[in-house]
């Protein structure tokens, strides 16, 4: 994993939230993690490829890591909004973000909702809609209790938080997130202006279709189906087995979007 130059947290809207600064350059690339993840489980072994090119500012979400919680559910509207409010007390007036799953998702409502702090988008591996998830993701989804949580996510976020309430609590907030899905209109996808790398794996969780309509809906976007599953394309701790060569070439991708 990539040192980074500064780790730090600022009280946004309520919330004590960590980030992790990496690399220069003038416009910074946001990270934003998925669901039940830090920083590390999600994006430990890319960020050695992209710090290369660029600034990069990886974030962790409300209740997730070394991010406190308060006292009302997660949405990924509220998460768009905690993130744009970090970089606006940062002072940082333009960046690029790149989200994965839940992140992705909510990197859509930042372009969609903030434009004017939106360079250029990825979106790997993430859905706008319910309907973008594989059919049967939801059965049993509201029976589910930490126990079906990934033993290798539950490992990184005691690694940098202890707390196990708080692991449970970030669960359970993941999950209700999750069940009270609230859909982004089509019009709120064609509304986005700034440029987009829409990344999604052949055998993943989100639907290679939904993608499409996606890239079909904005209309300066790029997309890329490679094979794999839902994480493997990044090196996420759920795909141990990931050769850095499959995470250099997706960093290649991404680098030549941005720099393009």
């Amino acid at each position: 994993m990539e040192t980074y130059q500064k780790a730090g947290k600022e009280v946004v809207n309520g919330i004590n939230m960590y980030y992790e600064i990496y690399g220069e350059g003038e416009i910074p690339l946001v990270l934003i993690h998925g669901g039940g993840s830090t920083i590390q489980s999600t994006f430990g072994r890319l960020i050695p490829f992209l710090v290369k090119t660029g600034k990069i500012i990886a974030v962790e979400l409300q209740a997730h890591g070394r991010t406190s919680d308060r006292d009302e559910a997660e949405s990924f509207a509220q998460d768009a909004k905690d993130v744009t409010t970090l970089l606006k007390q940062l002072k940082i007036a333009k960046a690029n973000f790149l989200g994965f799953s839940n992140g992705g998702t909510t990197t859509l409502n930042i372009a969609a909702h903030y434009p004017d702090v939106v360079n250029k988008i990825v979106v790997i591996s993430a859905n706008y809609q319910r309907e973008g998830l594989i059919d049967g993701f939801y059965n049993g989804f509201g029976d589910a209790t930490i126990d079906h949580m990934p033993e290798a996510l539950k490992t990184s976020f005691l690694e940098v938080n202890p707390d196990q309430n708080a692991l449970q609590t970030m669960f359970e907030k993941d999950k209700q997130r999750m069940l009270d899905f609230v859909d982004l209109s089509d019009n709120d996808i064609s509304g986005i202006k700034s440029p987009a790398l829409l990344m999604v794996a052949d055998r993943d969780v989100i639907k290679p279709e939904h993608v499409v309509k996606m890239h079909r809906l904005i209309a300066n976007s790029q997309l890329v189906i490679l094979p794999g599953f839902h994480g493997a394309m990044i090196g996420e701790n759920l795909n141990p087995d990931v050769s850095d060569k499959t995470i250099g070439f997706t960093a290649h991708l991404i680098e030549t979007f941005l720099n393009g």
